[in-house]
């Protein structure tokens, strides 16, 4: 049975499909516009590994999962639900996540393994598999939350975050520590480098930061952003 959209909040469905670009073109504007951190900032961004680049950009992943978690709460709970959040959030799943970090994975990580008939060919065939069905969700994450259709929002948030969690924990901890097997050192430090300039072509400046940036404001605008609110009381 489908949730009252008394609950939700008009205007949802005149959301601009620009708000899926407009985030990270603004934050590029403002990061240009900040002063030059100089040469410290450089010799930072050069220390982060192939490996540990992905492995944050997981970490925005995983604070947009929080935000889809948050919104099934709200429908579940009949409470009020700005939509307009969920289709931002899904923006920057589509910009950051699929369009950029996935398709790093697609065109660079996975045919590592695939190309060399790795016992580990068979988890990137099904992980390819999850990116496809994965953009399907999140198209249908949008159209719900701009037409109010409650329950498919809440269907297709729950079987986005029912599919990832796992998706990136076996990256973490199986695909990524693995691939130091198959590239030597010198080819594992030219992706980092590579990656790094595909980022910068893709955003006009550090791309992580800005997603940051962008998943920070939707969880204070769902009142989640307080890491203390995730502390339970220890049951008694």
């Amino acid at each position: 049975m489908k949730t009252p959209r008394r609950t939700f909040i008009a205007g949802t469905a005149s959301v601009l499909t620009s708000t899926l670009a407009l985030p990270f073109s603004a934050l590029a504007e403002q990061k240009k516009a900040a002063p030059k951190s100089a040469p410290k900032k450089k010799e930072e961004e050069e220390d982060v590994s192939t490996n540990e680049d992905l492995m944050r950009e997981h970490g925005v992943l995983n604070r947009v999962l929080l935000i889809y978690d948050e919104g099934m709460r709200r429908i579940q709970a009949n409470e009020k639900l700005d939509g307009a959040v969920l289709v931002k959030a899904a923006g920057l799943i589509k910009s950051f996540i699929e369009d950029y970090h996935e398709k790093l994975e697609e065109d660079h990580i996975f045919p590592r393994f695939e190309q060399t008939g790795n016992k580990l060919t068979e988890l990137t065939v099904n992980l390819r598999a999850q990116h496809a069905v994965g953009r399907q969700l999140t198209e249908k994450i949008i159209a719900s939350a701009k037409s109010g259709d409650m329950q498919l929002l809440s269907k297709s948030l729950a079987a986005f975050n029912h599919m990832y969690r796992p998706h990136e924990a076996r990256e973490d901890t199986v695909l990524f520590p693995a691939l130091h097997k198959v590239v030597s050192r010198h080819e594992y430090d030219a992706m980092g480098e590579e990656f790094e300039r595909i980022e910068r072509k893709t955003f006009g400046g550090d791309g992580f930061d800005m997603a940051v940036d962008h998943v920070t404001e939707l969880e204070k605008q769902f009142d989640i952003y307080d890491i203390a609110k995730f502390t339970p009381e220890v049951p008694k």
